[in-house]
């Protein structure tokens, strides 16, 4: 078995890693591919040599370069711990996502509607983390530019609201929900980082899930201080301010997901 490492130098969250998966599965070769985000390293165990791999990392314009080629033993990494810690995360983002966004609605707060996208698109990237191996590569792509347009849709029609909102001059949000919903959601991530502190493992899924949840406190505490602030001035502008951070968030993540198109 032979082992190559390629330093990806634009490798920096799942998406790279979803499409990196999704350009070198089909080819026979390769084993495994594990992924170490802090290094930006790639190292893929094959049984042969294959220039194709090569080929269509550089086609991937992310700044791919082979470091080495050795022999080694190869063990197979426990998929199965890995893949139950995602499944968790996945549906602790999702359920924050229908939450916020009933949430926000409801009370009229513009970041609680972004943040609940923010958890919407985190989401969806775990759960393509989870079908990294085993579905179709045309599947994967089709799902994947058709979740990355849905939460560019969502995430521009947030932002025009906002405009609107800031134009018009609306009433203000309900500031007491702002801040409940977000201190429960600041509960959850923090739930999650318990949950995927429980693996070891130095693949890229794992080590950006931390890094995700990680912003998503952040995103939280925003939210919160948003409230505070709409409590304390009197007005919806704070609100409007961290919707529109969170949306343009929203829409960064989006444009990496259709590159896996």
């Amino acid at each position: 078995m032979k082992k190559t490492i390629y330093h990806i130098g634009k490798m920096d969250c799942p998406s790279e890693e979803a499409m990196i998966r999704m350009k070198l599965e089909s080819i026979r070769e390769i084993k495994e591919l594990r992924f170490d985000l802090d290094k930006r390293d790639l190292t893929i165990f094959h049984t042969e040599e294959n220039p194709e791999i090569k080929e269509r990392l550089a086609a991937l314009n992310l700044g791919s370069r082979k470091v080495q080629t050795v022999e080694t033993e190869f063990t197979e990494n426990n998929h199965k711990q890995q893949s139950s810690l995602l499944w968790a995360v996945l549906i602790i983002n999702f359920s924050f996502f229908i939450i916020e966004m009933l949430a926000g609605l409801i009370s009229r707060s513009m970041g609680l509607v972004a943040d609940s996208l923010d958890m919407l698109a985190d989401a969806f990237v775990y759960g393509l983390s989870l079908r990294a191996v085993g579905a179709a590569i045309s599947r994967k792509k089709r799902v994947a530019r058709l979740s990355g347009y849905f939460q560019m849709l969502l995430a521009i029609l947030g932002i025009i609201e906002v405009g609107r909102r800031f134009i018009y001059s609306e009433i203000n949000p309900d500031y007491q929900t702002m801040i409940i919903v977000s201190v429960f959601a600041l509960i959850a991530n923090a739930v999650c980082m318990v949950i995927l502190g429980k693996t070891k493992s130095e693949e890229a899924h794992i080590k950006a899930s931390k890094i995700f949840t990680s912003n998503d406190i952040v995103i939280n505490i925003g939210v919160i201080l948003a409230g505070i602030l709409v409590m304390f001035t009197n007005s919806f502008i704070p609100d409007l301010v961290i919707g529109t951070i969170v949306f343009v968030i929203v829409v960064r993540g989006a444009l990496r997901i259709l590159k896996l198109g």
